[in-house]
Formats: structure tokens, sequence, C-alpha cells
């Protein structure tokens, strides 16, 4: 095996073992085969291109080209030319995949499902790898660089990754590492002849010391273990981000700690846009109004101008038994307890627990803590709710709407922090929230007519394809196009009520379910949702509901009704109520016979683009097409990859012996005439090399340091046909090189496009092949019986 071959593999190797520590983060794990085998196609691409050999650049856009083809084959090939080539239609799909992928990386926990999204990331990353890998060490010959992409593949793993395996996913990529540079020292020691062994041998014949090869494995083993062992002797920080034993919440095994200000609503938009709509909780419930039942995960008080987040606040541990009172709820206020049962999916990883507010006990097992101003549960060092089934008992607190006119005013400290607002708000957030609220007596009055005026009246539509903007600017471009979902409902009505002095937070977490047969609730990723809190002195943090079709009215913003009175259907928030809620709005014009008959509605967001459950093409039919669209490259392209072929083995190095001398001169003679005859000088075999000289010189308009060039090269061949003892001749390549450009630059450029592309002398391509023809069907001859049986009929003449 050649040591670029060697090389090669050891390249393609490298970089699978450095995808070997995706593994984890996607199940199944089906697609580091078919990047195994688009990998092991890109490095053969690469393989070929070198033994022609083409230039290093040129080498590398064949690779990137071939590596597009086959994604394309395999992800695109629907929208492309031919199945393989792509096209604008097959570009617009690549980017729609990919940022459906991206979605799916936000919106599931680790291991998450294998999407076509995510299958076109982990594919193309390792593609790019390779390349860049294979590029570098083998293509540039310079391995050590190669480490750099390797070093980014596995970095990405280690960073998302949570587990104890991670020494692992280490050891694979770094032995793979170790290897490359292994094959290349090899293949350089290689060059200079036999690999010699080191120190002198000894008088008994055997070697004293170890060959460089072995003592570079040695070495690397060594510095492999010394990279996992050491480690474990050092002082670890704990908490850190990517720390696997800790989630970065809260230190040590006391009840202390804080929690940092995260943000989670970077998912929630795309989990209201999946196709499929996955069951995120199983819920039963003692509450008889099942369209109340909000699982509440965190609250968020902190808008700093650029979106709203949970403050840093301090933890506990949470409180064995009842928890305390909420904040602000005073005795007079009706409240029922009611326990409930909640099971999460195996897949939905949570840190915060999703539970009805205001909580009164939880029992749940795990490392837990408790955060006393929200009232809600976190995940300590790495908890989460993946397949968890606790029980949660909360208070059904039934405030009237008199109660809440009524609330006097709130403590001066709470009203100070929770009705903070940045310098950058616009002053149409204000104005807006003044016109809305005009007239009104008190703050219940103003907190309905903003539910009403984002709910009923002020002309909003419910969308989830628009973008969830940023900051400030982002609610104000909602007040004017009044067009948006949860986030921007919520948003907006909470910047609106603290700017009219009412205390205000926004709530994030999962509107109510779809009831199922057996009693239980079923929670779906549609369900995310966000709301408004605000609050009101002896009744605490209260809920309202400003975004249209989603959730439900609180029966307390409706002073007209009483508390048993059938809603009225005409109210925008009871068409969920009545319907499941993981039904799209009515303004998506998508109804649930639709969904039963056509299996899903259409949408514009990318993952209603993309086919759930997709492996792609099977293995052979994959490499047909590979082949294929190899072949449909490769055809129009090999006379001149055949002529590059060539001219570089003519040229190329050759012994320095003289036996060696004539052949190489006499090749170079030949690539002399085949590359004239391409810029349309035709040979003529029956001229003497200094008349097909002067010949060339003459109808290929050469110049006279291109001609001085045709002149040494022929004088060479005389001296190697005709002379006794040739004189060696040194400098023939570039004399060949020096008239080929001589004879591009006298020719027009369809002769030099023609010399490159489709050159003449490849046609003796076809005379070697029929001329072996010929040699075979004579040698078969040869192989033939020479007798022949007689049938004649014997004489009957007697003797």
């Amino acid at each position: 095996m050649s040591g670029r071959i060697r090389l090669t593999l050891a390249a393609w190797g490298a970089t699978l073992l450095a995808a070997s520590a995706l593994l984890p983060l996607v199940r199944p794990a089906t697609w580091l085969m078919q990047a195994a085998f688009l990998l092991a196609v890109q490095a053969g691409v690469g393989a070929a291109a070198r033994r022609v050999p083409l230039a290093r650049p040129v080498t590398v856009a064949a690779q990137l080209l071939v590596s597009l083809f086959l994604l394309t084959l395999v992800f695109a090939r629907e929208h492309a030319f031919a199945g393989v080539i792509p096209g604008p239609e097959a570009i617009r799909f690549f980017a729609e995949l990919l940022e459906s992928g991206g979605n799916d990386v936000n919106r599931y926990a680790i291991p998450a499902p294998l999407s076509d999204g995510i299958r076109l990331m982990l594919v193309g990353g390792v593609l790019i790898i390779g390349l860049l890998v294979d590029a570098l060490a083998v293509t540039f010959r310079s391995a050590a660089p190669a480490g750099l992409p390797l070093l980014a593949l596995y970095s990405v793993a280690a960073g998302l990754a949570d587990g104890g395996s991670d020494w692992l996913w280490f050891l694979l990529a770094a032995a793979g590492y170790l290897m490359l540079l292994l094959a290349e020292g090899r293949d350089r020691l290689s060059q200079w002849g036999r690999v010699f062994g080191g120190a002198p041998r000894g008088m008994d014949g055997e070697s004293s010391g170890a060959s460089p090869v072995r003592t570079g494995r040695r070495i690397g083993v060594v510095a492999l273990g010394i990279a996992l062992v050491v480690p474990l002797a050092l002082p670890a920080m704990d908490g850190g981000l990517l720390d696997p034993a800790g989630s970065g919440v809260g230190r040590g095994s006391g009840g202390g700690g804080t929690i940092s200000a995260v943000n989670p609503l970077v998912s929630l938009r795309d989990s209201l846009n999946v196709k499929e709509d996955r069951q995120v909780m199983s819920v039963r419930t003692e509450l008889e109004d099942t369209s109340d039942l909000y699982l509440r995960i965190v609250s968020l008080d902190d808008f700093d101008g650029t979106t709203w987040k949970p403050s840093k606040r301090s933890i506990t541990t949470v409180p064995d038994g009842t928890f305390p009172t909420p904040a602000g709820l005073s005795p007079e206020i009706e409240r029922t307890e009611v326990g409930t049962t909640i099971s999460a999916a195996d897949w939905y990883a949570q840190d915060w627990l999703p539970m009805p507010y205001p909580p009164s006990g939880v029992s749940i097992r795990g490392d837990w803590r408790y955060e006393p101003v929200g009232m809600t549960l976190v995940g300590d060092h790495g908890q989460s709710t993946r397949g968890l089934t606790y029980e949660v008992r909360s208070l059904d607190v039934r405030p009237t709407a008199e109660q809440l006119a009524e609330a006097p005013e709130p403590l001066a400290v709470l009203k100070r922090e929770f009705t903070q607002l940045p310098d950058s708000l616009p002053e149409v957030v204000h104005r807006t929230a003044r016109e809305v609220t005009e007239g009104a007596a008190s703050d219940y009055d103003r907190a309905v007519l903003l539910q009403d005026y984002f709910a009923v009246s002020g002309g909003f539509e419910y969308d989830t394809e628009v973008d969830v903007g940023s900051g400030s600017r982002g609610i104000a471009r909602f007040l004017r196009d009044k067009q948006g979902f949860c986030v921007h409902y919520s948003f907006a009505m909470a910047s609106m009520a603290r700017s009219l002095g009412i205390p205000a937070r926004v709530a994030v977490g999962f509107a109510p379910g779809t009831p199922q047969a057996n009693g239980t609730v079923s929670v779906g990723l549609r369900d995310a949702h966000a709301w408004p809190e605000l609050y009101f002195e002896g009744v605490g943090w209260t809920r309202f509901e400003p975004t249209p079709t989603r959730g439900s009215i609180p029966s307390y913003t409706q002073p007209d009704t009483t508390e048993d009175a059938i809603p009225d259907p005409a109210a925008p928030s009871e068409e969920t109520s009545s319907a499941p809620s993981a039904a799209p709005s009515a303004t998506d014009g998508c109804t649930l016979e639709r969904i039963r008959l056509d299996g899903a509605c259409p949408s514009e967001s990318a993952d209603a683009v993309v086919a759930a459950g997709d492996d792609g093409p099977p293995w052979y039919a994959m490499l047909l097409w590979a082949l294929g669209g190899l072949a449909v490259l490769l055809v129009p392209l090999s006379p001149m990859l055949w002529r590059l072929r060539t001219r570089a083995a003519r040229l190329g190095g050759h012994g320095r012996s003289e036996a060696d001398a004539a052949p190489y001169v006499l090749a170079v003679w030949d690539e002399l005439t085949d590359s004239a005859w391409d810029h349309g000088v035709s040979p003529d075999d029956s001229l003497t090399p200094r008349k097909a000289a002067a010949r060339i010189v003459r109808l290929g308009r050469l110049d006279d340091e291109a001609a001085a060039s045709v002149h040494r090269v022929a004088d060479a061949v005389e001296q190697v046909l005709y002379a006794p003892r040739p004189r060696p001749a040194a400098g023939l390549a570039d004399d060949v090189r020096r008239v080929i450009i001589g004879l591009g630059a006298a020719s027009g450029r369809g002769t030099r496009l023609r010399a490159r592309f489709a050159p003449r002398s490849a046609v003796r391509v076809v005379w070697r092949a029929s001329a072996w023809w010929a040699g075979v069907r004579a040698r078969a001859a040869a192989l033939r019986p020479t007798w022949r049986p007689s049938w004649r009929r014997p004489s009957r003449q007697q003797g």
C-alpha cells in the first residue's frame, strides 16, 4: 500500500473517530454509517485526483463538488436536476432543512430524534470536517494542522454531551489524530528509503533500539494515558456549563446557592410550529375545570430592554410538607387545594419543574431546589424532568372581580422591583397603555382593558410565523403590525402594565392540554405558552390571558358572568377551551378534520417541509446514484485527466543511471510532440527529430525562447538514438513546459480550450485499446488447437 493511500485511510478514520463523539447527541446512530460511506466516496475522489495528478486547489474543489452532489442525492434529490445537480430549488430546500435542524436542536433534549434537518447538519458537518482533514493531511501533506478541524468536531460534541463517557470519546478522537500523525511520519520516512532501526545492532544481530514508528506509537500511548489520568488528580471547578456533574445551579450539597438568568423562550415559537405535536406530559388532576390547568415552569421578572428573563435569585432546599403561603394572598380569598399527577415524557428534559401555580407541596424524586419568590423548582447538578412522574398539591385561587378591584396599594419594595422598565422603551408603549385604559377607575379595570385590547377589540391576529424580535423595539413593532403569538402578547401587556404602575411579570409554561378518554390531559409541544401575571395585594400574582385563541380567559376578568355560567362561545379563548389546544388557531385555516384526512396542515415553517421518518434511499441505490454522478462528471473530463496524468508521468522523476536516461528522453519527446498535436501541429513520424523540431517551431509560430527549447529536446533525442555514449541533458521537462506555454500564447482561445479539455493526442488511448485487443485476439488464436478432425468417409478401396 502506497504512503498516500495509507495517509488517506488514516484521515478518513480520524474523522470518523472524532465524529463518534456526536453519537450520544442523537438517536438512532444510523447517520454515522451514512456519513462514513459518503466520507469514503469523498476520500476516494481525492485519492483519484491526486493520482492524476491535479493541482492541489483543483483536487479540493473536486472533492467539494462531489460532496455537494452526494448531499443533494441523499437529501434533496427530488429538488435537483437529474437527482444530483443542485439548482436554486435544491439550495432553498437545503436552507429550509438546515433551519428545521436548528429548530430541532433547540427544541429537543439530548438525545434528540434523528430528523432530516439534524441528519443533514451531522452528515454535512462530518463531510466538511473530513474535507478539511483530507486537504490538510494528504493533499497539502501537513497532518499536524489537521488536528484543528478534528478538535472543533470533538469540542462541539463535548460541549453538548452530558454523561460519564466523555473520556471514551476523547480517547477515540485523540487516537485518530495520533494515527494520522503516525501515518504521515511513516510516509515521510518511506521517502528516504528503508526505515532505519535507530541504534546500531549489537554483536548478536539484534537491534538495540526501536524503530521511529514504534517509538512514536509508544509516545502516543503514553501521552493519551497522561491526558486521561492527570485531570483526575487536579482540582476541579464545580458548576461549570460543561460540567457533567452539575448544571451550574447551586454549589455543594447544602441548601443554598443561586440560579443564574436563563432564557426559556429560545424554542417556544418552534414548539408551536412543530409538524407533529409530540406529547410532553400526561396529567391527571382533581381540578374540575381543566381549561384553567396552566402548568407554569418559570416566571420572567427582569426586563433589561433586550428581553424578559428570570432574575438571579437565591435557592434553597425544597420545603418539607406544605409550601409557604404565596406572597400577597390573604385568608379572605376563596381557594381549594387540588392534587395533580404529572408524568413527563422520556425525551423531555426540562431543568424547571412544570407545576400548577401556586404550588402548596411537591412529591418528587431527584435533586431539586426551591426558589421562593417565583415558587418554582429547579433541577440541581443535571437533574431534569426526563421520564419523571411526580405529584403536586396546588391552590385553585378564585378571587372575585370586586376583590381585585378593591385591592389596596402593594408594598413599595415589591412595586418598585416589578414596575421597572428600561429607558429604551419607546414612548408608543406608554401612550398606547394610557389610551387603552383611559377612564379606568382601578388597576384591575386597567388590567382587564389591556387584556380585552389584545384579545378582543384591538384587531390583533395570532400568528406563530412572526419573528420573536428583540428588546423594546420588538414590542413597538408588535403594537404597530398587530401580528404575533403568545410571547408578543405577554411581553407587551406586562410592559404596558408596568408603565401604568401595576407590578407585572411573564410566566412561561404550558396552556391547558387536550382531555383524554381515560380522564387524563395530554400536554403537547404546541401547548407551549407564555402569559402575563399581574400582582394585586390580597390576591397575589394573578393570571391574565391576552393571547387570542389560546388558553382560557379567567372568570374573574368577566364581571358580568357567574362562576357557574356557561362561557360565551363568541369569546376568542373559548375556541381553544372547547377544542384540543394542540390544534392550530382558526386563523391558520386548519381544522381537526383536515388533520385527520391529510395528516398535517400546510405551513410555511421549515418543519412542514421536512418529511418525517425518511431515512433516505437504500445504500445500493445511493451507491448507484453516486457512481452515476461521478460518471457524469468524469466522462467529459476524462481526455483532460488522461493527458494531465500522462504528462505528469512523462515529465516526472526518473532514474539517474544511463539505462534510465534513454526512456526518459524519449518520453519527454513524446510529450512535446503530443502537446504540439493538441495545439494543431500533427505529428509526422517520417521526419528526423531535427526536422520535426523545425516543423513544430514553424507551424506553432514559437518565439525564440520556446524554439530553442524545442531544439534542445530534439538534440537530446538524437544523442539517445545515434550517439554511442549519449551526453546527459538536464532541464528537458522545463523545456517542454516552456514550449507548451509558447504554443498556447501563439494559439487562439478556441485552440487553447480544445487543447485543454479535448486534446487531439487523447486518441492514443483508442489506439492503445485497439492494439491491446489485437494482441488479445492474436494470443487467443495462438492458443487454439492446430489439428482439425477429419470427417471424410474412409476409402472403400482395398489394398
